[in-house]
């Protein structure tokens, strides 16, 4: 820590925090404004895709379903018109869609800003040894926004949309509906992929262990398949599908919990 640092009042600190805060939102806004100018983009490309048949994901299903000569794999294969029932439904449903993107594009330099903050109650060892968290913690969390978006919401939107409990009911999907769907699913699965950074903070403070993950290993796939079952549609296949990356990122961890505990062991040698 910086004698300027230690020299800081708590009202220093935080006004200290304000500035910080006020870059981060700044940040986040900048691009939530680009979002909202090139809806048709946002929109048409990227949040509607994943219910149209040419969507990536959708494609991949389609010819691995031909190769094995199995139709029922085929997903998203007659999209679905979602309708708007507010007045304001579309606007509101823009400037929602606007802030999430801003939100997620903008991940990076919010935890650039964090890590600004944060960085001088460091000491030298310790900052040695979190150095390129933000590139790590910046590329977990684009890693599970991509598995979100191209493997979770399509399969996600083809169960559910196409679901019904009798033909004489027919789906007629909110738009608010459809992007709440997209947008949790994508963040949650963001938000998951910091398993690894989770582990490794947690270990350096004390309270895990490599032991302790390797004991409790057993009760952490029950809870992955469990937060797999939270953000995915209830069919055996998708879950299957999220858990085998919680599963090894949580392999991951415990290789992580591992090299901070023998870089703790020199430490004290």
């Amino acid at each position: 820590m910086s004698e300027k640092e230690e020299g800081m009042s708590f009202l220093e600190h935080l006004e200290e925090l304000r500035w910080h805060l006020i870059r981060a939102v700044l940040a986040v806004l900048v691009f939530a404004i680009l979002a909202f100018v090139f809806y048709d983009v946002v929109f048409d490309d990227i949040i509607l895709a994943p219910k149209n048949a040419d969507f990536f994901t959708n494609r991949m299903f389609a010819q691995f379903a031909d190769l094995i000569g199995v139709e029922s794999l085929k997903i998203n294969t007659q999209p679905f018109q979602l309708i708007n029932i507010n007045m304001a439904g579309q606007f509101a449903t823009h400037i929602t869609v606007s802030l999430v993107i801003g939100l997620i594009v903008g991940f990076p330099y919010l935890f650039f800003e964090f890590w600004r903050f944060v960085r001088p109650a460091l000491y030298s060892n310790e900052k040695k040894h979190a150095r390129g968290s933000i590139f790590y913690t910046s590329f977990l969390f684009a890693l599970g926004v991509l598995f979100g978006y191209y493997l979770i919401t399509p399969l996600s939107v083809h169960f559910l949309g196409s679901y019904n409990v009798s033909s004489q009911v027919l789906n007629q999907i909110n738009l608010s509906s459809y992007i709440s769907t997209v947008t949790s699913i994508v963040l949650a699965s963001g938000v998951i992929f910091e398993l690894p950074i989770l582990i490794f903070f947690l270990s350096k403070i004390g309270l895990i262990s490599p032991e302790f993950l390797k004991k409790y290993r057993k009760h952490a796939v029950v809870l992955m398949l469990v937060l797999s079952a939270i953000i995915t549609p209830p069919d055996i296949f998708s879950q299957v599908l999220v858990c085998l990356p919680l599963l090894i990122l949580y392999e991951v961890g415990i290789s992580i919990s591992k090299r901070v505990q023998k870089q703790q062991a020199k430490e004290f040698e």
